[in-house]
């Protein structure tokens, strides 16, 4: 399989910046941050994903809160050791970043109604590396969390948590760890509580992708893609 970020791993969003960016870290005297973008859904509400950027993406403008960006880039995870724990960290790695007037986002937005696709779409081609959990609602409805290892350069991956719902989550409950897939779904964020053993509850906040169709790879690399029923979480 060719690992080349641009054919197993991309995405494209289009939000609103919100809050303030903050420094991230360091590289080779290149200096990254993070920062939040909000994008709505069509259910009325919004997701929160954070940005990772480097400094020369940016310009002093870029950031400002309210600022309309086009972002293409990189799904990507990373560990970060807290409290001798070790947690999986979600971000969008920006590789371009276009700031969007009013007038282009409405055009943006009328081309996406021609084209019938949103403004938050991530493609992964990726292999299933732990064993997919199938589940039902107390209402009946039929999920399945997915982790999927999707190659990067230089011999690392990132671990992608996805969700699928409905026929696509029956489907998803019989894959096998190594399968590989494609799925195509867009970035979502939820919140939840995490109970700690002193009985305290903390707020958290999960980013996963919200599977909408999905394609099995075969051996010979050809996709085969099945039915697939996509649901927006509210």
């Amino acid at each position: 399989m060719d690992t080349n970020y641009l054919e197993n791993n991309y995405l494209t969003l289009v939000g609103k910046v919100t809050g303030e960016k903050k420094f991230s870290h360091e590289i080779y005297g290149e200096s990254f941050y993070v920062f939040n973008l909000e994008i709505p859904r069509l259910s009325g509400n919004s997701d929160i994903i954070p940005i990772t950027v480097s400094e020369r993406l940016l310009q002093e403008e870029t950031l400002q809160e309210g600022k309309k960006l086009l972002i293409k880039g990189q799904f990507r995870s990373y560990n970060s050791y807290e409290n001798e724990k070790n947690r999986l960290i979600l971000t969008v790695f920006a590789k371009d970043i276009v700031e969007l007037e009013e007038t282009e986002i409405e055009e943006e937005e009328n081309e996406i109604v021609k084209k019938e696709t949103i403004t938050n779409e991530v493609v992964l081609v990726g292999y299933i590396c732990k064993k997919p959990i199938y589940r039902q609602t107390p209402f009946g409805r039929e999920i399945s969390d997915l982790l999927l290892a999707v190659n990067r350069a230089y011999n690392k991956s990132d671990y992608i948590p996805c969700i699928a719902w409905g026929r696509t989550a029956r489907f998803c409950q019989n894959l096998e760890v190594g399968s590989q897939v494609k799925v195509i779904g867009r970035v979502q964020s939820r919140t939840y509580e995490k109970k700690h053993e002193d009985g305290s509850v903390e707020t958290r906040i999960a980013y996963e992708v919200s599977v909408g169709s999905l394609e099995v790879i075969d051996e010979k690399g050809e996709e085969n893609e099945i039915e697939t029923e996509n649901q927006e979480a509210v």
